[in-house]
């Protein structure tokens, strides 16, 4: 009996046969495929796992996404938003998939399938209100994605084990509902490609040096030079063997060699294609760094980190690598889980907060600019300590701001304000000198004229 039987659900997804294909969406997947490489290795999921770059990349990953903590949020007004704790997706999300995963295994499976294989794919469990129960990582290759007559999506699994109780060796249907997808990078948007099967050829590469090195230190017996006897020997092929067995191989390497009958020891230096092995393992690393998107020293390669630059190399990891791959799952869990009429209200959010975070020295900078410009409480930066908070009545959600800031407009402002204000008798007399000049002229001209006629008058009695 299937897990749908034991919540009382129909089998709509098995159908006696399965829908036309009227178009490529199922040839778009395999543009780019898992096989051999121009190296002569076979490249597939398994094989490039075996590189410890490849391994310590998808490693890298997978972990730092799961171990982010996933939210489903809630609008409240216009800006503002809170935790929707009471919504049945916020525990799927954030604590357990389903009965049997946490959610840091979910999304760190969910992720390696992506990193290898460029598609996610979970199926969704329902109750019988279209609410979700919870998620279950299905394997990318043994899934297929085509669109029925109708023009509408659906998933084909072929559940070659035992994963699905009772459908063991069975195309199993889901329908486009049923389905989280989570697409990698593609040509159509539907259907994302593997980075290993693209870069097969740069990841063979790898697989034969290190295949090349294998064999160097399987069958080398070169302590560091050879042995050269002044005569014939009647059995060089026994001299050889007990050569390889006491000296030959990587757990004999520079074991000290014990000459007899006149033999020479005579160093020789390692062949130049030999001396180019180092190298070539060197750049595989940057080469699959390069490919995954990960900062060298992420993988242990510090030759070009340093103390002042690795801080922010880590930043750097979080913004440009990190984040397309957040909102991809992020976007994937609006599309495939939340309800048409949930959309506009809920939506999932990973806190990346705790990965920014700088140095010491630099958040306590921080805090103090944000306390300083009235956008931080002490709380608030108490709770991205890790902190308990201080209680409300000692000014725990307090916010203050520096004084001293102005608008452009209000420069001067505050200088007229501070000004003392003249008293009424003041104000009188500052009205009447005001008003005195506008008779002062009027007055002056007839003193003047006065002056003059009493002058006449003298000149007139002196003759």
């Amino acid at each position: 009996m299937g897990w749908r039987e034991w919540f009382g659900f129909p089998k709509p997804r098995d159908a006696p046969r399965l829908p036309e294909v009227t178009d490529n969406v199922r040839d778009s997947g395999s543009l780019f495929v898992f096989g051999t490489a121009n190296s002569g290795e076979r490249v597939d999921e398994k094989s490039a796992m075996q590189i410890a770059t490849v391994y310590a990349c998808v490693r890298l990953l997978a972990e730092s996404v799961a171990c982010l903590p996933l939210h489903l949020y809630q609008l409240d007004g216009e800006d503002g938003k809170l935790k929707a704790k009471d919504h049945p997706l916020y525990k799927i999300l954030y604590r357990q998939a389903n009965p049997e995963m946490t959610s840091f295994s979910f999304w760190e499976v969910m992720m390696t399938h992506l990193l290898l294989w460029g598609n996610a794919y979970a199926q969704i469990v329902r109750d019988g209100k279209n609410g979700i129960l919870g998620l279950y990582p299905l394997l990318p290759e043994n899934v297929e994605m085509d669109r029925e007559n109708g023009g509408e999506l659906y998933y084909i699994y072929h559940a070659y084990t035992d994963e699905v109780p009772g459908e063991t060796n069975k195309d199993i249907l889901f329908r486009r509902e049923e389905v989280l997808h989570i697409p990698g990078m593609g040509f159509n948007g539907l259907v994302g490609f593997s980075p290993i099967a693209m870069m097969k050829n740069a990841l063979g590469t790898t697989l034969a040096v290190e295949r090349y090195g294998s064999s160097f230190f399987k069958n080398g017996a070169q302590p560091s030079g050879v042995l050269e006897h002044p005569g014939v020997l009647k059995n060089p092929e026994k001299i050889r063997e007990n050569w390889s067995t006491v000296y030959g191989g990587a757990n004999n390497a520079h074991k000290v060699a014990v000459l007899e009958e006149g033999m020479h020891y005579k160093p020789i230096s390692l062949p130049p294609e030999d001396s180019q092995f180092l190298s070539t393992r060197e750049f595989g690393v940057e080469e699959i760094c390069r490919i995954f998107r990960v900062p060298p020293h992420m993988v242990q390669d510090l030759k070009r980190s340093t103390y002042n630059n690795i801080e922010h190399q880590s930043i750097d990891f979080v913004v440009h690598t990190l984040a397309p791959w957040l909102t991809r799952i992020e976007q994937a869990i609006i599309k495939d889980l939340l309800l048409e009429e949930e959309q506009a209200q809920y939506f999932p959010k990973f806190n990346v907060d705790g990965l920014l975070r700088g140095d010491y020295k630099s958040r306590m900078e921080g805090y103090a600019i944000g306390f300083a410009n009235g956008f931080l409480s002490p709380n608030d930066i108490r709770r991205l300590e890790n902190m308990d908070p201080i209680p409300e009545e000692q000014g725990g959600n307090v916010y203050v701001a520096n004084g001293s800031y102005v608008k452009l407009k209000d420069i001067g402002a505050a200088y007229s304000l501070n000004q003392p204000q003249p008293s009424e008798t003041e104000q009188t007399d500052t009205a009447e000198e005001k008003q005195e000049p506008e008779k002062q002229p009027e007055e002056e001209t007839n003193n003047s004229e006065k002056k003059r006629r009493r002058s006449e008058k003298g000149r007139r009695k002196g003759r």
